[in-house]
């Protein structure tokens, strides 16, 4: 089953489940900051994407870290920054089993209307 990452405040979150559902492309929910994220989800998706690219440095989360945080930052303390603030993370999250998809612009999902 496929799996959009995401959260229910995001614009572009909502602009992909919507191109999944116009598709008919089942797939399921994961809210990062109602469901959470565990320390295996996330290492799930590091193994399909990289640490750096999966950081969020335009989220307002990331605007409100501490200047020597966000200086400092680096593959290890990225990943616990995730950890503890979810939201930084790159959004949507489009999981198919296959490949993680990171980031929704239209068009982006067309090919998967023969996944099922």
């Amino acid at each position: 089953m496929i799996t959009l990452y995401g959260i229910k405040s995001c614009d572009t979150c909502r602009k992909a489940r919507k191109a999944l559902e116009a598709q008919g492309v089942p797939f399921k929910v994961h809210d990062l900051r109602e469901d959470g994220l565990s320390a295996s989800l996330l290492e799930h998706l590091l193994e399909r994407v990289p640490v750096m690219t999966l950081l969020n440095k335009r989220s307002t989360t990331w605007r409100q870290l501490d200047e020597a945080t966000k200086t400092e930052v680096d593959a290890n303390s990225a990943r616990a920054l995730m950890l503890e603030h979810p939201t930084l993370i790159k959004r949507p999250l489009l999981d198919t089993g296959e490949e993680v998809r990171v980031g929704f612009r239209n068009g982006d999902y067309d090919d998967l209307t023969t996944v099922n």
